[in-house]
């Protein structure tokens, strides 16, 4: 035997990049690799259809009703069989299509008569990603993958329904049957508003959360107050994201304030209207969070804004005030504020209690309709955020006359007080470059770290002067990104097709600049 074959590791590795379709073929040719790559075989499953396979083909029949019937018992060396395969899992992904009926029934019945418990069937199972129906058809096979060494579980049901008690049971039973989980998500494919039926099942999704000591990463649609009280006893808990789209639990302020949050790293939420996201910041006394991300998925008109906003007409403003008192001024570094677009207006002004979060490194804002802000308010915001690298906001402006845009003047000033920039997404006034040296725009200052640069529907007059200005502020950036062109509410806009010949333009001539001076680079290199 050649000495590598004596190396675990080395075999190991082999059968790791082995081909799956030929990993069986390698298990056979020596006992030194049999185990290795049944391991590696049978480590992560897209479909439990494997285990059906290992069956004999007579083992099961169909009856005169349709139904599916065990023809005899499984004799001990087939369970042995089965057991060695199911051992070695690692993890394993169910969706609607690799678990049809042909598969769910005779796991069924194997479950049934199984002489050993079900936590014996994957005692190495670490990952379950759930993509299917949450009937009481599936529920044995949920039972028995959820076993103590589980880590990692993802659920997706197609939709919320009071009639799957068994399905709902059995994870009701998470915080005895998977004590060491970590990361947990839970979601419904189609959330409408039938809150009746959300209530019904969200006890059985928050009584477990209490007893999983060692979770540290919750995503689940939004079931009351319950479990955010339950996520703020657990101590692992690093990262907290609700999906509030189809909940009402939180449409009126609590009448009582929760402790908070002392050490997150992400806290997400995601709903219709603002009104909720500002009654549970209100209802927390602190928030200690290294991430904040706001999600309002919501595309309205100008009339219905206030209706958006809450009934007690809480303001972008009132949310960032608010904001600015429960979180930690230091801890905060990303706040990403997204709401669906629509004619609504907001003054820079309204952003001013972002600037008690001097560590800020990301910050990006899409709020619903204008932002206005002119040269002089964006660098009072910059100022404040000298470690920022990423600024996101005004992808897309109506220009009616009233709204504010930064100019290359503006543009300027953001680099001189955000040296750290490596992206910005933001709508200047590129028709104004007034006072601005071509040969040195940014009075020998430069941003060498810029990767990513997206001006949104910025209005463009003279291509050349846009390029020169641009290459001079970023010389190692590339290109302007054109993305947002293609997503509304630009994709529609009735100065699409010349705005974007006019940025393409811009983009040509970065391009040669580029090349320009990295050939420059290459003759200096040459003489020396």
């Amino acid at each position: 035997m050649h000495p590598a074959l004596i190396n675990l590791e080395v075999i190991c590795t082999i059968s790791s990049y082995t081909q799956r379709r030929s990993l069986p073929a390698l298990a056979s040719t020596c006992r030194a690799f049999k185990h290795p790559a049944l391991n590696a075989l049978w480590r992560d499953l897209q479909s439990v259809e494997p285990l059906v396979k290992c069956l004999p083909s007579d083992l099961f029949s169909i009856n005169d009703q349709g139904r599916m019937v065990l023809q005899k018992p499984i004799d001990s060396r087939l369970w042995s069989t089965l057991f060695e395969y199911s051992s070695r899992v690692h993890s394993i992904t169910v969706s609607q299509k690799s678990i049809p009926s042909a598969v769910i029934e005779p796991l069924s019945m194997l479950l049934l008569s199984s002489p050993s418990p079900s936590a014996s069937w994957f005692p190495n199972l670490q990952k379950l990603t759930w993509d299917a129906d949450g009937t009481n058809t599936f529920a044995p096979f949920l039972r028995m993958a959820l076993v103590p060494s589980m880590l990692v579980l993802h659920v997706e049901i197609s939709s919320a329904s009071e009639s799957n008690t068994t399905f709902l049971s059995v994870l009701s039973s998470l915080g005895t049957l998977c004590p060491h989980l970590q990361n947990v998500t839970m979601r419904i494919r189609r959330l409408n508003n039938d809150f009746t039926s959300l209530q019904h099942i969200s006890p059985f999704i928050a009584q477990p959360i209490s007893q999983l000591h060692h979770l540290h990463t919750l995503s689940v649609w939004d079931a009351g107050s319950e479990v955010t009280e339950h996520a703020m006893k657990l101590r692992a808990m690093q990262s907290l994201s609700l999906d509030l789209r189809a909940s009402s639990a939180w449409d009126d302020k609590p009448r009582f304030q929760f402790p908070g949050f002392d050490d997150l790293k992400l806290f997400s939420l995601a709903t219709k209207k603002i009104g909720p996201v500002w009654n549970i910041f209100s209802s927390l006394q602190i928030i200690k969070s290294k991430q904040i991300k706001v999600d309002v998925m919501s595309h309205i008109s100008n009339s219905s804004l206030s209706l958006f906003l809450g009934t007690e007409s809480k303001t972008i403003s009132k949310f960032l005030t608010i904001l600015q008192e429960r979180c930690d001024h230091d801890r905060l570094e990303l706040l990403s504020l997204s709401i669906g677009y629509s004619k609504g207006h907001t003054e820079s002004v309204d952003f001013a209690p972002l600037r008690s979060f001097s560590n800020l490194t990301h910050l990006l804002i899409d709020v619903a309709g204008n932002t206005s802000v002119s040269d002089k308010a964006l660098c009072q915001l910059a100022r404040a955020w000298p470690k920022l690298q990423t600024l996101k906001m005004n992808r897309c402006v109506t220009f009616d006359g009233t709204t504010k845009v930064p100019t290359f003047h503006g543009l300027i000033s953001l680099l001189w007080c955000c040296p750290a920039l490596t992206s910005l997404a933001l709508v200047i006034d590129a028709t104004k470059s007034d006072g601005i040296d071509l040969k040195c725009p940014g009075s020998g200052r430069c941003n060498k770290r810029l990767e990513f640069l997206a001006l949104g529907n910025s209005p463009i007059k003279v291509p050349v002067n846009v390029a020169l200005i641009i290459s001079g502020l970023f010389p190692y950036l590339k290109r302007v990104d054109l993305a947002c062109w293609e997503i509304p509410p630009m994709n529609t806009m009735a100065r699409r097709k010349v705005d974007m010949e006019q940025w393409a333009i811009v983009n040509m001539m970065l391009s040669g600049f580029n090349v320009a001076r990295e050939r420059n680079i290459e003759t200096w290199s040459d003489c020396l």
